[in-house]
């Protein structure tokens, strides 16, 4: 039976692992990260507050280190931190062929700051500087939320030769907006003599999360028009902000910073897990591939593309126009743009701060359990 993933590998499409914890980390089996390294073709793991809270429900492999941290006396803040950045280590240390092999393009693993410090520019720089120091490998990427004030912390984090995974990227002016903030970032290192072929970063574009907030408007009107568009908006979106890409990796600017070693900021596709069963389970992956992307799945999409994926070549490039009209005709309905995407990026933040007390609270409780005290 073909595996779909490596077909999508051939087109130029980076599969990451939206998931990680200790079981796939230590144990056996197909859901292991040793058996998708080398039977799946995923090259990278991305993380959230989520993630980690699920990782720590499950079984009993944070135990020992749980008991150890309450015997130091750790804080649940502590406890986190060091939780995190062990598994997400040695989740880089398990990658580090693939980002040798690469030359630093794949083989990437992403720990995120906590949310709570989203709106707080120095906080998050702060907290890009203790993970990066935490955990000490150079296949790190650090999630910062692309808030407004998370751009200056983007921007001050490249210029200090950290490596970034900007998140929770809705709409297009803020995907440009992004992408200034990571050229003005290798500008600054440059002037200070970082290498910037030591430089990654991806930029990570929300993508089912929109057709959810999009669809539930357009059923709400009842109307031929807007049912036409259902489904339609968060492919569209995603693929202009491939063309925003081509045209911002493209200047003259751009290549200057290219001339002396500076990598694109890949585009990710993010949120690639189907909402609405109405839809194939694969859309996001079959309608977004071009070549030099990654696609970050969760493992039910990820068996879903190996099993069925419906791979048809390059579906971004020369599709430009099409997307505008799908955006154009959501206008037309009275449908606000702006309006719909600045309140996914508020509800996206406040998504993982809920996240993150839920984190908070089961490690709260694996300090507290009897006999750690």
């Amino acid at each position: 039976m073909t595996n779909h993933l490596a077909e999508l590998s051939e087109l130029g499409v980076s599969v990451w692992l939206d998931d990680l914890s200790r079981e796939r980390l230590e144990g056996g089996g197909a859901q292991s990260l040793a058996s998708l390294l080398a039977e799946d073709h995923v090259v990278g793991v991305t993380t959230n507050p989520s993630i980690f809270a699920s990782a720590l429900s499950e079984g009993n492999r944070y135990d020992a280190d749980l008991a150890a941290l309450a015997a130091d006396g750790a804080d649940v803040s502590t406890a986190i931190t060091a939780l995190t950045t062990s598994d997400v280590r040695n989740a880089c240390d398990r990658f580090l062929d693939v980002y040798e092999r690469t030359g630093g393009v794949d083989g990437r693993v992403s720990i995120e700051v906590d949310p709570y410090v989203a709106h707080d520019t120095e906080a998050t720089i702060a907290q890009a500087r203790e993970l990066w120091k935490l955990v000490d490998r150079p296949n790190l990427l650090v999630k910062i939320p692309a808030t407004n004030e998370g751009l200056p912390a983007i921007t001050e984090a490249i210029a200090e030769g950290i490596s970034v995974n900007v998140t929770l990227i809705f709409s297009l002016d803020r995907y440009r907006a992004v992408a200034r903030a990571y050229t003005d970032g290798l500008e600054r290192a440059q002037l200070a003599g970082v290498d910037l072929s030591t430089i990654h970063s991806v930029a990570s574009f929300f993508v089912s999360r929109i057709d959810a907030a999009v669809d539930a408007k357009l059923d709400a009107l009842d109307d031929d028009d807007a049912r036409a568009l259902r489904g339609e908006v968060a492919v569209a979106n995603a693929r202009l902000a491939y063309e925003a890409f081509e045209e911002i990796f493209g200047t003259e600017r751009w290549q200057a910073l290219a001339a002396a070693g500076a990598r694109p900021q890949r585009l990710l596709w993010a949120s690639t897990g189907v909402k609405d069963p109405a839809y194939p389970d694969t859309r996001y992956v079959d309608e977004l591939v071009t070549s030099g992307v990654v696609n970050t799945m969760p493992e039910a999409t990820l068996r879903a593309v190996a099993d069925h994926a419906n791979l048809r070549g390059d579906t971004v490039r020369g599709r430009y126009a099409e997307a505008r009209e799908v955006l154009d005709g959501l206008e037309r309905l009275g449908i606000s743009y702006a309006e719909i995407m600045d309140a996914l990026e508020t509800e996206g933040v406040k998504k993982f701060q809920q996240s993150w007390d839920q984190l908070s609270e089961r490690v709260e409780t694996g300090l507290q359990a009897p006999g750690r005290q």
